[in-house]
């Protein structure tokens, strides 16, 4: 079955969660992210936020992140360095390796479209390094 998303239509029926932390809950998110579609063993996402989201990795899989609109930082941990920063913005795609813990930061706000495997691990505290701290698998 083929599947056709107005990519337009569904970004402008969400709404920018201001001031994202890694506490945030789901019912603050309503609203401000969605499901598009199940895709291999996840989801295609999408999402308006400003603010800095929890660390998460995915153990199944690569994740893909396409930057729609805006720009933001993603921190990530590969290997046993420390965490990197590397800014993205608009038209960029990052592909995070499967198991890497990473976030996104942003002050002025970022809209972005995922492809993310699931089972995904959240660390929801405000770390430096998320290896010093038990997931929470969702």
């Amino acid at each position: 079955m083929t599947t056709v998303i107005d990519l337009t239509a569904e970004l402008a029926k969400l709404t920018m969660c201001r001031g994202r932390t890694p506490q945030t809950t789901s019912a603050d998110r309503v609203g401000t992210s969605a499901q598009l579609a199940p895709y291999r063993d996840g989801a295609i996402f999408t999402g308006k936020f400003s603010g800095k989201g929890a660390w998460e990795r995915h153990m199944q899989g690569d994740e893909l992140v396409h930057i729609l609109d805006g720009s933001a930082t993603l921190d990530i941990v590969t290997g046993d360095g420390p965490p990197q920063s590397l800014s993205v913005r608009a038209g960029m795609v990052a592909i995070v390796p499967q198991g890497a813990w990473h976030r996104f930061q942003s002050s002025e706000g970022v809209t972005l479209m995922t492809a993310t495997p699931r089972p995904t691990d959240h660390i929801r505290l405000d770390v430096d390094d998320p290896r010093k701290v038990e997931p929470q698998p969702v």
